[in-house]
């Protein structure tokens, strides 16, 4: 019985064993699948993240520095409008189009706004300036909560991440999208050709997406297209906002349209931009011909010159120059700035094509025409561009006046002009109307009608208009640019003062040239001295062609003045004041 028991302990304790190492084996199986499983959906997802970029990514430690560390954030800029933002590992969410920032341990956050990221945004997506439908924020989870997640895709190229304002209209494609693009890049090393644009506007391409392809060698991303490629996107290092300081102009969205008040770009920046655009697009600088040679843009949808052919006669017999028409209806953008690029003039309907006149030479002129009722003065978005200093070109605007040279379409669709949807009285009212008053941006019926109206050009005017404001270059002579160098600070400022009796005195004022003026060549150079008398809230102007001078006109014996001096180069190039004098007669 004995043996009989311990052979039965023998056979139980052999089982155990076996039952323990199936167990083991069992378990081993599971985790060597789990890991396989694992690395299997880590390779899915390496390539998918090289579907989006070729750049090789290890998606192992990209995981794990986000896991751990979290998202990054550093920005530039006090206030919405004005900042631009640096960040490693922000996380877009598709589904819910949201962008997360992820909490690790090393997540930083600056400016740390708390709940003043909402008022009303952390930054503007776009170049237009604090529009309620280009904010950008994000929502905040813990890293913890990736566990939890669709495993992220992530981007590893260098990303700029905004809004295109309205990829349809080549106004604001130029003014709010290119040249805002091209200067960010240019601010941040690491946004080079190799930097991936991505657009999270929701628009599709439009019709000149392969003018936003010239800006980097990749792709650019749409919001659509995100979707395609993963659950949660998360971007290893990116920029997100657009610089505003090549922008001149607002649309009118909380005050009438008009040049914005601090203008930051000159014609030199947008001419650097232009010639980059041309190299770009493969297009040389057309060289004029001795008697040069104008250009007209044609339309075929709306806003038509109905006697298109009558203007370019009269123009070709007025400048005795070969006249041709280019079309972005029949030609690509590309040989309609090669045409232009070469022109002495360019005469156009007001319209977004006119942003193309940044690609003309200098001293060429840009003539605008305007239907009847639209005055030039309240729509400036050109001859802004035209007249920035460093553009060096001439404008001029010319305006049907005449009700019986215009053609109108009061039963088109309201975006096309059609005033038909409004009740009797209103229609009257536009119809009656000879100018169209200030508005806000956008739907204003009397600003939509009147601009798509068809127009015949009262030539008499128009060529009187060109002979009033517009001089062509002789023998296609080019013209310099002119200067935009600013004077230094006046050197050696000082005032001499004598009181010649009870109630006379006298204040001398001299200074040395600024230290740049003597390695210039500049036409006129006059300085601007200005007299206040201590206590008092006005002052005293005057220009002065000299660097000495004698006041007495209005001083006082006994009186202590401060005195400001500053140098002018060509009438509208000014230095900084020099330190203030203290004069005591």
């Amino acid at each position: 019985m004995r043996a009989l028991g311990c052979r039965m302990n023998v056979a139980a304790v052999l089982n155990g064993l076996l039952v323990s190492v199936v167990a083991a084996l069992l378990w081993k199986y599971v985790r060597l699948s789990e890991t396989a499983a694992q690395l299997e959906e880590e390779l899915q997802l390496t390539r998918q993240s090289q579907e989006v970029s070729q750049v090789r990514i290890d998606y192992h430690a990209a995981l794990q520095a986000l896991q751990q560390h979290g998202t990054r954030m550093v920005c530039s800029g006090k206030m919405h409008t004005d900042r631009i933002c640096r960040f490693d590992y922000l996380c877009y969410c598709t589904e819910a189009e949201e962008f997360v920032f992820f909490h690790g341990n090393s997540s930083v956050m600056l400016p740390n706004l708390g709940p003043r990221r909402f008022q009303p945004a952390l930054l503007d997506l776009s170049s237009v300036e604090d529009h309620n439908t280009q904010y950008f924020n994000f929502l905040e989870l813990p890293a913890a909560a990736l566990k939890f997640m669709p495993k992220p895709v992530f981007v590893p190229d260098v990303t700029l991440i905004m809004n295109r304002f309205n990829p349809d209209n080549l106004m604001h494609i130029f003014h709010d999208d290119l040249l805002p693009i091209f200067y960010t890049m240019q601010q941040y090393t690491d946004l080079d050709d190799e930097a991936r644009l991505v657009f999270m506007e929701g628009w599709g391409e439009g019709a000149h997406f392969d003018l936003y392809r010239l800006l980097s060698s990749k792709q650019p991303l749409l919001k659509e297209q995100l979707r395609n490629f993963g659950k949660l996107m998360c971007f290893t290092k990116s920029y997100v906002g657009l610089s505003k300081m090549t922008t001149w102009y607002q649309y009118g969205f909380v005050q009438p349209q008009g040049p914005k008040a601090n203008i930051l770009v000159s014609g030199n920046e947008i001419r650097q931009f232009a010639k980059t655009m041309m190299e770009r697009m493969n297009v040389t600088r057309e060289d004029r011909p001795e008697d040069g040679y104008i250009v007209v843009f044609s339309r075929s949808i709306n806003r038509l010159i109905l006697n298109e052919a009558e203007l370019i006669l009269a123009l070709a017999q007025e400048f005795q120059m070969r006249t041709v028409t280019v079309s972005l209806e029949d030609q690509s953008f590309a040989s309609v700035v090669q045409v232009i690029s070469g022109a002495s003039m360019l005469v156009s309907m007001h319209g977004a094509q006119l942003i193309a006149s940044l690609f003309l030479p200098r001293g060429a002129a840009v003539v605008e025409l305007f239907p009847y009722a639209v005055n030039p003065e309240h729509y400036t978005p050109y001859k802004t561009l035209a007249s920035l200093p460093g553009m060096d070109l001439q404008y001029a605007a010319w305006r049907n006046t005449m009700v019986e040279n215009s053609v109108t379409y009061p039963e088109r669709p309201w975006d096309q002009g059609g005033i038909s949807h409004l009740d009797k009285e209103e229609q009257d009212r536009i119809l009656a109307s000879q100018e169209v008053p200030r508005h806000l941006c956008c739907r204003n019926p009397e600003w939509l009608f009147r601009i798509y109206q068809d127009t015949m050009v009262d030539i008499p005017s128009f060529l009187a208009t060109l002979r009033r404001t517009v001089q062509i270059k002789p023998n296609g002579k080019k013209a310099k640019a002119a200067s935009t160098v600013h004077p230094g600070r006046v050197r050696e400022p000082k005032c001499q003062t004598s009181v010649q009796a009870a109630n006379e005195a006298k204040l001398t004022v001299s200074w040395q040239i600024p230290w740049n003026l003597k390695y210039l060549k500049v036409r006129e150079v006059k300085y601007e001295v200005w007299i206040q008398e201590q206590g008092e809230n006005t002052y005293m102007p005057y220009i002065l062609p000299h660097q000495n001078y004698t006041f007495s006109e209005n001083i006082k014996p006994f009186t202590t003045y401060l005195v400001w001096v500053r140098c002018i180069f060509n009438k509208n190039l000014l230095g900084p004041f020099a330190d203030v004098l203290l004069c005591k007669t």
